[in-house]
Order: C-alpha cells, then structure tokens, then sequence
C-alpha cells in the first residue's frame, strides 16, 4: 500500500483552510520573549570545539557576563545574562575534559590541562557563590527538602560485640571455653574497684556449652553486686560467592555462629584482665586483588587453634584474624600501644560511612584493640591529598604521626602549595585527640618518612626534600633530613604549641632519602638509601634539640632494595631491610645470602665503627623475599614480608606473607610461618609486637584493658573537620551569606544551633540517631558503638528555606561533614524554581576514571543552565490547559480519524 500523506490529509481537513476555497492570511509572528540561547540552532555564533579549548587555555576568564549576547532585553535580562556566562563557562570546562581523555595528550598539555580545568571549576564555584538571580534560584550544589550529614559521632555506648567463638548448636560444648579458662573482670564505679574472678575449672564435670559457661560467669558477677552482664549473640551466616574461572558460585550459607555481647551500665567502667598473658605480633597485610586489608594475630608462644566456623587460610600460631574498614589503600606503618591495643597509620581515598574526608585521599589514624576492633579513627583533614608514612608511640601514650600533604592541611596557614608535597608531623594524645600539627615545607617537594619520640619530649622527624628545608642547606637532588620539634604550654588549659628547635640535611649529589629513624638517649640514628649505598648516620642530640652529625657508616650497595628497620637493643644498632646484594660490609655472615632479593638483619656498634663484634644475617630462598616492617622486641628481630616470590613473577602472580622471629647475633631463625590469602595474594605491610598481648581472652573475642564507652564527641576529633574550617548559610530572602566556623569544642549540638541561627531561623537543624549501627565483616560482627548521630537539616516551618556554600578553598567544612551544597527548602510550590549546578570540588583530570566522571558531571551543569533557561520563559509560568475540548476542535478529530479509516480499509 502506498504511504499516506498527510499534507492531503490537512489539506482535506485541516484547520487552516480559508472559507469557500480562498486562501487565509498567514498568521501573524509571535514577538520575541527570550533572548536566543547560545545553544540554539538559532544563534549566530557557536564556537567549536577546538575554538573552546583554545579560549579556555588563553587564561581568561571562563564566566564572563559580558560577553553574553542577549538580543531581547527584559526583566530578566541580569538573569539570563549569568546563565548565558555559566553555559559559556561549563562549555569550556567540557572542552578541557574532552580533550584531557583523547589519546595523543602528552605529559606537559596534560598538566597544563589539568591546571585550568581547577582554576576554571575554583571559577564557576566562586561565581554561583555571589551570583544574584531574580526568576529562578542556581546553587552550587543540589537542590533537597532534607540534607543529612554522612559524617556521624558515635553515641555513647555500654554494649560490646565481639565476633563469632562458636559454630553449632547450642547445646554442643565450645571449644573456645576448654582447657583453662582463666580471666578477671574489673568494675569501677564512683564507689571503688572490684575484680571479679573468671575460673571455668569451677564449673567442674559440668559440659561447657553456651549458655552453662555464661549462666557461671554472670553468676559470679551478681554475687559481687555488679550490674554487667554477659550474654549471648547470634550472628547469622550468609550465603559466600566464589567465582571458577569466568563462573560465579553462590555456596549455601554455613551453620548459625554465636558471638558474645558485653552489656553494661554507665554507672560500671568494665576491663577484661588476662590471668596469664604473653607477646602478640600483628600483621597488617593487603589480600586479594580487590584492595582489601586485614589484620592478623598471632600468639607464637601459645597454643591457638583455628577460630569458630574455620578462619579461611589459618596457620600454626594465628590466633584471630579481622578486616580494616574499606577505603583504606594501604598501611606503610604501625605501632603498639601500652595496653596490647594497636595504632596504624592508614592512607584513604575515600572515608568510611560515618567519617567522609575532605580530599582526594587522607590519611587516618586508626586504634585496634586487643580483639582487632577498631575503637579510635581519626582523620587528619587534609584538603586536597596526603599519604601517611610513619608512626611512634611514646611511653605516656601519645602518638606521632607523619608523612606528606598537598595543598592546605591548617586552615589559615601560609605556605601551602596546591600541587607540591609538604613534610608534615602531627602529635595525638593517649586517646587520639590531636594535639598539634607543623607543616615544615621545602620550596620543592619534601615528605617525612620516619618519626620518634625523645627522652626529653622532644618530636624528631626525618625525611627526604628536594631542596632547603626551613633552617638547613641543600645538598643536591633529592637530601636526607632530620628536624626537631619541642612543645610548650602556657597553661593546662591551653593549647600545646610545637616549635622546630633545629635541623640538618644531608646526602650526596644525587638522590639520597632517610628511611627509618631511632632515638636512644641523646643519640639519634637514621638509615637510607644515599646515591644507591645503604647509609647509617650517627647524630648527637644537643640542649635545643638541633642534631650534630657524629659519623656515618656505609654499608654497600643497595641493589634495589631498602631500609624496613633501625633500633638500639642491648647496646647494638640493628639495622634491617631488605637486599639483592649478597655481600653487605656489614660484618661476618651468619646467614648467606639465597638468592634473588632477601631480607637482612645487622647487629652492629653503636659508634658506627666496624669491629669483629658485627653481624649480618640474610633471610629468605631463592626468589625474591622483601622486608616490608621490622620491629626489635625483648633483643629479638621480628620480620614480615612477601615470601620467595619467583624472579620474574608477574603482579597477579601468587604471593606468600611471611613472619618470622630471629636472634640478630647468631642469625638463628628462632621461629617463621608463611601463609597465602584470597585469591592468592598475601602482601604483608606493617607489624607491631605487644607485650601481654596474647591471651585466653583472644579465644573469647574479648580485649583486653577498659572497654572505651564515650569516645570524643568534638567534631574535630569525630571527623575530618579542623578547627578554623567553615561555610556559608546564605538567607534567600536578604541573599546575605553568613560563615558557619568549626571551634575545636564544636560538637552536633552546637553546630546545629549555629546553622540555624546563620539561616535567620530559616533552617531547621535536628541531630537524628541511628541505632545500633554494626560495622559487619565477612559475617563477623565487630563493633564498639550502639548507635551514631548525624545532622539532619531540612526548612523551618513556613519558611523558604537556605542555600549552604562551601568555604574557601583548603578550608572547606561541608566535604568534612559530609553535607552536600546547595538548596535546602521547599521546591515542589516554590513559585521560583531551583537548579542545581553539582560540580564536587575533588573532580580533576588525573586519569582516564577521574576524566570520564567530570566530563559527565559539566555535562549535567550544561544540562541544568538549560533547565533553568526554560524555567524564565513566560509559557514555563502559565498554568496548564485542562478540562474538556471546544465543540469544533472534537468535530475537527471526528473527521480526522474518519478520513484515516477510509483510506487504511
């Protein structure tokens, strides 16, 4: 059948034919109500894409209203004006983007890309922030009736969960629970202390099941009037995938597995004591090839089984096993605290669910305690990048933190370059509430790769910078350096401030680092890699704390390999790593050399003086064995790493973790074990060795010392936040923009009634509580909380609504707290509509990931400065047509699907 054509159709039955067969006047032309879009078929320039690109490389400005053409004037003229210039903008923005993931982009034009796609983002966030409209409302942001901070503080808690100890029915016997079972418990209330014995041996011939063993313990806890009770958990099994080639498997879930939950009072202080104890190692590894990372726990001198349920991939001597919180990219060092608890220092690139970072990556300092839960997080607060390389403890508790930041890190501070690495040093208190932080940058770049406590208080860093650090001389390429940092209070109640007192740098022409550090009295060693030798520096430690070089032992070649270790024990300086050269001049060998890359250890004199006395131990097979953590415990040298690796292997080859315990003297191996992990891949990092760590307790899944139940609720402690961060409440009837400032008291509370009062009362600011919040693990359950608490913003009743702005750059508090910018308000029967421009300040062209994700961002900006244009258009604001059609219209559609039956039969 022939096609229809539908002008005959009009022509027979349209509305437009004249009456008796003349011709109708041609209907007048609407008159202009908009001015044309730069983006309509209609406008008489439409730059190229390459044109674009060479405008927004020019260094104009990318916003600029005036040269918006605008060619109906009207009420709205300023309105459309500013969408006209962001649209100008936003295309630009997407030009770089384009041209960022072509493929014939080199090195320089990438950098130089990446430079004004920042610039030109700072650009657009700093025009919407003081851009004024009078028909619809664009926010830097999105627009919401609720805003919800994913940042959160726990709440106080008296609840305690520890992992699965058991497998089965309940009525079965517990393995954890046989043999001797020893522990106390002790209570502290207002009133005193008690210590309530645990002894199983009391419960006789009875079967040590579940519910008889806690029927005993809570038993004994009534008899001496404590509250605190012990009870039971179930903690349900889930189904595991496992993928076979290019299947995936789903396995049926395992059999129900019980854990233990410490419920206690805030009246009641609660702390597991051990009846008898011995040392822990922990190694914190990356398994998989998906960047997961756990921590494993061994008990060397014990005698520990596999936990409940058959920990996948146990070895001899491992007595627990639990995951880090996702987000961690990796751990490079790690330190025991007083109470057989262990602190990290771990690099993120993203937060966890209730602790967002502000940055592209952060560095978080993590507590673990005995049982592996994570009980102390805190983020460092960087604004752009920063990666964590060392860690020291005092012995009065406190922790040292250092490592590398780009852009700002304290708000306020002068110096901070937004692409160059600065060396940093921030010091916690026992419960990991900072203390300072110093920021002591070269010109060039400059990091700090090892830390220590002194004697006498002082902080000393060491690291390596590429030019003049404040106080020292460059030497040439990259230089070993070393500062010192002492702290004063004016009051007990005041801020500790830090002061750098002295520094050296030092090296050869080339390229020279410090790797690890030790302090021992008023000498202080370091150990690096200078000009591709292993170096050891000895400096003496003078009244201010500036160090003076004493002499320097050189111990050969490198051969690709590196420092993982350096400490003073029974009056001998080990020095340990790892090594492809077989022939250090480090003393006689005790241990040769196997081949390929093995781990060392060298016990040598104090004075750095070569004597008959030196020793050189290697360690490894024939493949490539690594050195990745060393720590000297009790005279003892304690080594992890990757075990053997074949020469050669490739990156998803399979890798094994080793551990291992030798005399550094004799070189005797005095205790190893090896394992492999998911998916093949074992990759120890860190390792920390806790005195009393080990006991009867870790069968129980219970810590040892006091269970922490009010963790800081100060926001700076809680999250990524740093006194002096802010942001902008801007009141939309006035268009005022208040600055809401973080104080180092800030918590939820006050914070709250702060945006509320900067809203002009336009804003309702609740604190909302989730219960019970879990952290689960592979099924396991290891938490510390009862629950969290987060902002909860939405409109006060009746009223229009705020928009909340992002502070300045490096100082940004919304990305700490984990506020989206924006509109917050009513929308739905607000007569003036609201657009969201959602450029999140960490987009960048760093890689073809982080390229795809801006350019689809600018992309919905563009889309929005659209949105918005149709929005001020008159028919936008007419309300629509409804009801029934006029007589001759239905007359007309009559005839119309008449004609159509006729000719389709």
């Amino acid at each position: 059948m022939a096609a229809i054509n539908n002008s005959y159709l009009l022509g027979l039955f349209g509305a437009g034919a004249g009456l008796g067969g003349l011709p109708s006047a041609a209907p007048a032309a609407k008159p202009k109500t908009q001015p044309t879009a730069p983006w309509s078929l209609d406008a008489k320039e439409k730059p190229s894409q390459s044109e674009l690109l060479r405008s927004a490389l020019s260094g104009r400005k990318l916003v600029n209203e005036e040269n918006a053409v605008l060619d109906v004037k009207g009420a709205s003229s300023s309105d459309y004006r500013k969408i006209f210039a962001l649209y100008q903008g936003l295309t630009m923005l997407e030009a770089l983007t384009t041209r960022a993931g072509e493929r014939n982009v080199g090195r320089l034009e990438s950098d130089q890309l990446s430079r004004r796609f920042a610039s030109g983002m700072a650009e657009v966030t700093d025009f919407l922030a003081s851009a004024q409209f009078d028909g619809v409302r664009i926010v830097q942001g999105v627009s919401a009736s609720q805003s919800q901070s994913t940042a959160a503080v726990a709440r106080d808690s008296s609840k305690y969960l520890t992992g699965p100890i058991h497998d089965g029915a309940l009525t079965d016997e517990v393995a954890a629970f046989q043999g001797d079972v020893r522990f106390g418990v002790t209570v502290k209330t207002i009133a005193g202390s008690q210590t309530v014995a645990i002894d199983l041996a009391e419960m006789g011939s009875t079967p040590r099941t579940m519910d008889a063993v806690l029927e005993h313990i809570n038993g004994k806890l009534e008899a001496a009037g404590v509250q605190t009770r012990i009870h039971r958990q179930m903690i349900e099994a889930e189904p595991r995938t496992v993928k076979v080639g290019d299947k995936t498997i789903t396995l049926p879930a395992g059999p129900t597995r019980w854990g233990l939950t410490v419920s206690g009072t805030s009246a009641e202080t609660i702390s597991f004591v051990p009846a008898e104890a011995r040392d822990s190692i922990q190694v914190v590894q990356g398994v998989g090839t998906k960047g997961g990372h756990e921590v494993l726990k061994f008990d060397p001198d014990g005698n520990p089984v596999a936990g409940a349920g058959g920990e996948s991939f146990w070895v001899e001597g491992r007595s627990g096993v639990s995951n880090l919180p996702d987000g961690v990219e990796t751990v490079r060092a790690s330190a025991a605290g007083p109470d057989g608890s262990m602190w990290i220092v771990a690099d993120v690139s993203a937060g966890s669910s209730t602790q967002p970072i502000k940055g592209q990556a952060d560095v978080v300092l993590m507590k673990l305690d005995s049982a592996g839960n994570v009980v102390v997080s805190r983020a460092l607060g960087a604004a752009s990048k920063a990666s964590g390389y060392a860690i020291a403890v005092d012995a009065d508790g406190r922790v040292a933190v250092a490592g590398s930041v780009v852009g700002a890190l304290v708000p306020g501070e002068a110096g901070a370059s937004a692409t160059t690495a600065d060396s940093f040093v921030t010091v916690f208190d026992a419960d990991g509430r900072e203390q300072w932080t110093q920021r002591r940058g070269a010109r060039a770049e400059d990091e700090a790769t090892a830390v220590s406590f002194g004697a006498d208080g002082r902080v000393y860093v060491a690291g390596r910078a590429k030019s003049a650090m404040p106080g020292a001389l460059a030497v040439g390429g990259w230089d070993g350096y070393v500062q010192a940092f002492s702290e004063s209070q004016i009051h007990s109640l005041a801020p500790i401030k830090a002061t750098a007192t002295g520094a050296a740098q030092f090296g050869t022409a080339g390229d020279d680092n410090v790797q690890a550090m030790t302090v021992d009295g008023d000498n202080l060693y370091t150990a690096g890699v200078e000009n591709g030798a292993f170096v050891l520096r000895h400096f003496r430690v003078g009244p201010t704390g500036a160090p003076e070089l004493l002499s320097v032992r050189n111990l050969g070649a490198s051969s690709g390999g590196e420092i993982a270790g350096l400490a003073v024990a029974n009056g001998r300086l080990i020095v340990s790593g790892a090594t492809g050269n077989g022939a250090l001049n480090a003393g006689q060998v005790a241990n040769a050399h196997a081949g390929g890359q093995d781990a060392f250890v060298a016990s040598l004199s104090t004075d750095l003086t070569a004597s008959g006395a030196d020793r050189l131990t290697y360690y490894g097979g024939e493949g490539d064995d690594t050195a990745a953590d060393v720590k000297v415990h009790d005279g003892k040298v304690w080594l992890t790493g990757v075990s053997d690796r074949p020469v050669g292997a490739k990156k998803d080859d399979p890798t094994r973790g080793y551990l291992a315990r030798l005399d550094a003297q004799t070189g005797q191996v005095e205790w190893s074990q090896s394992w492999t992990a998911a998916e093949g891949q074992a990759k120890p990092l860190a390792l920390t060795v806790s005195s009393g760590g080990a006991s009867v307790l870790d069968r129980l899944g219970l810590p040892q010392g006091e269970i922490d139940q009010s963790d800081s609720k100060a926001l700076v402690d809680a999250t990524a936040v740093r006194a002096g961060d802010r942001f902008y409440v801007q009141n939309p009837a006035t268009g005022r923009q208040t600055a809401v400032t973080i104080e180092a008291k800030d918590t939820l509370q006050s914070l709250a009634r702060k945006i509320e009062l900067a809203s002009g009362r336009h804003l309702k600011v609740t604190i909302k509580t989730d219960r019970d919040y879990l952290t689960g693990m592979d099924g396991d359950t290891r938490v510390t909380s009862g629950g969290v608490q987060r902002l909860s913003i939405t409109s006060a009743d009746g009223r229009a609504g705020a928009v909340l702005i992002p502070g300045e750059g490096g100082r940004d508090a919304l990305a700490g707290l984990g506020l989206t910018p924006g509109f917050i308000g009513k929308s739905a029967d607000d007569k003036k509509k609201t657009f969201g421009v959602n450029l999140s300040p960490l987009l960048n062209l760093s890689g073809a990931e982080a390229i795809a994700k801006s350019k689809d961002q600018v992309q919905l900006a563009i889309k929005a400065m659209r949105d918005a244009y149709r929005a001020l258009s008159p028919e936008a604001s007419k309300p629509p047509v409804t009801g029934q059609a006029p007589a001759y219209l239905q007359a007309q559609l009559a005839n119309y699907q008449a004609a159509l039956a006729r000719l389709t039969g």
